[in-house]
């Protein structure tokens, strides 16, 4: 779904009023009209009202996009690049493991994320009746409410796996009073919020929307899958994830790299997509990942890049660069690799007739770009390094198989057969071709699968959080991270002084 910025600018006004009424509440003659035209009461009074509002609880999905660069840039596939050392120093810091609290990628995610939540929470705060007190019915009102639902449990997702212990509130909007009286709840209590948000969502969302990107119920069933793999509770994910998997909506597509193409989104094997547009360019380099387009487009592309005009590329600050540890983790034969990893000096060679030139990439070099979400031309508006369209493939069916292998493995009932079906229908559209079928079984098959996730969503933000949620983090990523400390990433420096919030062990 293209969300509109005009409807977003709209909702960000009302939010502004609605917490300007906090403070005036002692006053009890005090009417919020005698200095707004609009107020909260004046909202969520049709149908239109609460579907406008529902948009705006998408909008913040789109300014979370550093988890994507972050998932990787934390572990071995891939380095911050960049400039030089004091370029994107809060991606620096997460590369060499050098990470403190006051981390500006960190402090957008949580604050975004909690904009999500705190949107989420308004809306579902007045489900039953709106802020006047009056019952507002429409078809299809349950559904919209499964979309909530599946948002706020998605940002709960997004801050557990990235700062453990965080603050949980559920039954209204958070006010600034509010938030210095909060505490961090434990995860566990977090994912049982999350898991009832998404197991709500499932049992009134429908099975396709009309409209693309919406939520539907197979995304949310593959998102708690998902949550029931990070706790090891694989039985449920194993059952939660075949009912995606025997849904017959999804299917693998053939050629691999079509998946990232702009006539590849929200295509046979998209799940869950968080949609990007420009069709209203944004300019704001004070909010520069708050626009509708994918900021982190611009991040990943090749520096000072140029060439003649049928040249498909544009350039971009080479940061979020593959490592040759990765490219050599991908076997001959493997279509994935010349997808998720450009090598510019082989693209210029096989390419002649592009005139190439490029500025290599000062820092960090690999001679490596992100081949699935480099900018290209055409792709982007206004201030060009802010608005690419660029829709992050957040659950694509092929995760939705490797999640199930895994699943299958570790079970109480284990069933290897299943677990290696899945598994080999993602190798064989790798290599086009079935010679390349796993047969191990026990534990060099559960490694397998777990292998099998880095060469398929290289890239794509998951390498880290898969390392730490299957104990793996510290034998794979060396002495630099530190068992204790480097599972999750600091809370923002703000947080733990305007809201008193205890600080994560090790920082």
């Amino acid at each position: 779904m293209k969300i509109s910025m005009k409807k977003y600018l709209k909702m960000l006004a009302l939010v502004a009023i609605i917490g300007s009424l906090d403070a005036c509440t002692k006053f009890v003659d005090y009417n919020p009209h005698e200095d707004y035209k609009i107020t909260d009461q004046d909202y969520l009074k049709s149908e239109s009202d609460y579907r406008t509002m529902e948009i705006s609880c998408y909008t913040p999905l789109q300014w979370i996009n550093q988890v994507v660069p972050i998932g990787d840039i934390a572990t071995d596939n891939a380095v911050a690049g960049g400039e030089n050392a004091s370029d994107v120093i809060p991606l620096q810091q997460i590369d060499d493991y050098t990470t403190t609290p006051v981390n500006g990628q960190l402090t957008e995610i949580w604050q975004s994320a909690y904009e999500g939540v705190n949107r989420a929470n308004y809306l579902l705060q007045y489900k039953a009746t709106n802020p006047a007190g009056v019952a507002i019915d429409f078809a299809g009102k349950d559904a919209l409410y499964g979309e909530v639902n599946f948002l706020r449990a998605y940002y709960y997702f997004t801050l557990v796996k990235m700062f453990g212990d965080v603050p949980l509130f559920t039954d209204k909007r958070l006010s600034l009073t509010d938030s210095k009286s909060l505490k961090r709840a434990a995860k566990a209590d977090v994912y049982k919020q999350i898991e009832a948000d998404l197991t709500a969502a499932i049992a009134v969302l429908p099975p396709t929307q009309t409209q693309k990107g919406r939520i539907t119920k197979y995304a949310a069933q593959a998102l708690l899958g998902k949550v029931y793999l990070y706790q090891n509770k694989f039985d449920a994910a194993a059952a939660m994830l075949d009912n995606v998997i025997n849904s017959n909506a999804f299917s693998l597509v053939q050629n691999f790299g079509s998946i990232f193409l702009l006539s590849g989104e929200n295509g046979p094997e998209s799940v869950f997509e968080i949609q990007y547009s420009n069709s209203s360019p944004y300019y704001n380099w004070g909010g520069a990942t708050r626009g509708q387009g994918n900021y982190a487009i611009q991040q990943c592309g090749i520096r000072g890049l140029s060439g003649t005009t049928d040249m498909p590329y544009a350039p971009g600050w080479s940061t979020n660069l593959p490592t040759k540890d990765l490219a050599n983790a991908y076997a001959a034969g493997d279509q994935r690799k010349n997808v998720t990893v450009l090598d510019i000096e082989a693209y210029k060679t096989a390419n002649p007739q592009f005139n190439i030139t490029y500025q290599v990439a000062p820092y960090k070099n690999t001679g490596l770009y992100n081949q699935k979400y480099l900018p290209r031309k055409g792709q982007t508006s206004g201030q060009v390094e802010l608005n690419y369209l660029n829709n992050f493939r957040i659950i694509r069916y092929a995760d939705v198989l490797l999640m199930a292998a895994e699943a299958y493995t570790k079970g109480t009932t284990v069933n290897e057969t299943k677990a290696k079906t899945y598994l080999n229908l993602v190798r064989r559209r790798a290599f086009l071709d079935n010679a390349h079928d796993i047969t191990a079984t026990g534990t060099a098959l559960y490694d397998a699968i777990l292998a099998e996730r880095r060469l398929e969503l290289a890239m794509e933000g998951e390498r880290f959080f898969d390392l730490v949620r299957t104990g793996k983090a510290s034998s794979v990523l060396g002495a630099n991270f530190k068992v204790g400390k480097h599972e999750v990433f600091p809370i923002p420096q703000t947080e733990v002084e305007i809201s008193g919030l205890t600080q994560n062990p090790g920082y």
